[in-house]
């Protein structure tokens, strides 16, 4: 079993790490590892934490409850935005900042996939109304490629991706409602050469290769640039973006791959794990890294929307939903994802990780792999996110959008177009 998702990422234990990594479990080199797809699993997971104020300077955010019928618990909960009963706009700035990795003598260049991410449903303006095609299931458990889709979400015609995804968690769609990621900034790149005993080169079956690094350095890097770079702003949301680089966990490069995480932490101080101490009025800034993934490097058959924007998509719906990562929830647990254990963080693409839907038109990278499978086919792939009722255990009639077709709320944003039991009703336990 891979490790669960909430890892403790104890960034100031770098020398420890490196040790056990030459100590033991595959060695890093410049050499390809192969791997069959059933010996990786995409996983996300997120770093430190923080408590804020309403007069703390911060990204803007909302606070507000839910009562889980389950337990009778009252949760409060941080999102980013205006309190959607309002009904109106937040505009976010974002900054876009790619990295050009080079790992085992190869580069893997964050500047390429600058333009195909601005082009793609997380930037751009699309039409939510249908999907051509979603994620297709045949045993309740495991994806099997993909299956036509059909409607999505009437109301949300000229939108943004996370725009449109927290209108249809809320009911807001068709409204003055919106969460913009705007205005965007685009920065020059950033080069980060991976030592030998951090990183190596990693294949699959379709001969596409990644960067597999070692997640606790990686994560040390992710933090020095937010204490360093000059334009990290504590209003903004800096977006790290790399092309086709995992993520292994410990000493052993085949513990992978983490595609993605988000983090938030006190100004100056980014180092810190979980909620701090102290009256929660020092900056905070909260960010995302996100790989942009190539398509082939997961199989098609297990992981068919594993591919381009899916982990920036799950990012940054999960920084929207849980900003600060500290609204915590009934302990929730789901066969679709049991990479992640039992946890009781708010995170919205957690249990829908691989599971999503087409949209967009894609131009980047859309020929065969390596060895001639075309799985690329000219959509964008973003992840399907579950909404709040599902965590809160609550009727969803009383806070999302109706599921197609019908009057009662749904529980993610594909409502019914998403294949899975589990999300037809509300999480259940551990």
């Amino acid at each position: 079993m891979l490790s669960p998702r909430k890892l403790v990422l104890l960034l100031g234990a770098v020398v420890a790490i490196a040790a056990a990594f030459s100590a033991g479990g595959a060695s890093a080199s410049s050499s390809v590892i192969v791997v069959n797809d059933s010996s990786i699993s995409p996983r996300t997971t997120t770093i430190g934490g923080a408590k804020v104020l309403p007069t703390t300077k911060t990204v803007e955010h909302w606070f507000g409850t839910a009562l889980d019928p389950h337990n009778g618990v009252t949760y409060g909960f941080n999102m980013v935005g205006k309190d959607p009963s309002l009904s109106q706009t937040s505009n976010i700035p974002t900054d876009i900042i790619p990295i050009n990795v080079v790992v085992g003598g190869m580069t893997f260049s964050g500047s390429d996939v600058v333009a195909p991410t601005l082009s793609s449903p997380q930037f751009s303006l699309n039409d939510y109304t249908s999907t051509p095609f979603v994620t297709n299931s045949t045993d309740g458990l495991t994806n099997n490629s993909f299956t036509a889709g059909g409607p999505l979400s009437s109301g949300n015609t000229s939108n943004q991706l996370e725009d449109a995804t927290m209108r249809s968690q809320f009911n807001k769609q068709g409204t003055s409602y919106h969460v913009n990621l705007s205005p965007v900034t685009t920065h020059a790149p950033i080069t980060i050469v991976v030592p030998g005993d951090r990183g190596t080169l990693i294949q699959t079956g379709r001969g596409v290769i990644a960067g597999d690094v070692n997640i606790q350095w990686w994560a040390t890097r992710i933090q020095n640039l937010n204490n360093s770079l000059p334009y990290v702003d504590q209003t903004h949301l800096p977006i790290y973006l790399t092309n086709n680089v995992m993520l292994f966990v410990g000493s052993n490069p085949l513990n992978c791959c983490v595609i993605g995480f988000h983090g938030a932490g006190p100004v100056p101080s980014h180092t810190s794990n979980g909620p701090q101490n102290g009256n929660g009025n020092q900056p905070v800034q909260t960010w995302a890294w996100a790989s942009y993934v190539t398509p082939g490097f997961f199989g098609p058959i297990s992981a068919w929307a594993l591919q381009d924007i899916h982990p920036l998509s799950h990012e940054v719906s999960e920084w929207a939903d849980d900003p600060f990562i500290n609204n915590f929830v009934e302990p929730w647990l789901t066969p679709t994802a049991p990479q992640y254990g039992c946890t009781n963080i708010l995170e919205t693409g957690d249990p829908v990780v691989a599971i999503g839907f087409a949209k967009g038109t894609n131009t980047f990278e859309q020929g065969p792999t390596p060895t001639g499978t075309q799985v690329a086919d000219g959509f964008y792939h973003p992840e399907d996110e579950v909404f709040l009722p599902w965590f809160m255990r609550t009727a969803p009639n009383t806070i999302s959008q109706p599921v197609q077709g019908g009057t009662d709320g749904r529980y993610t944003f594909m409502g019914s177009l998403n294949p899975y039991a589990g999300f037809k009703t509300a999480a259940t336990g551990c």
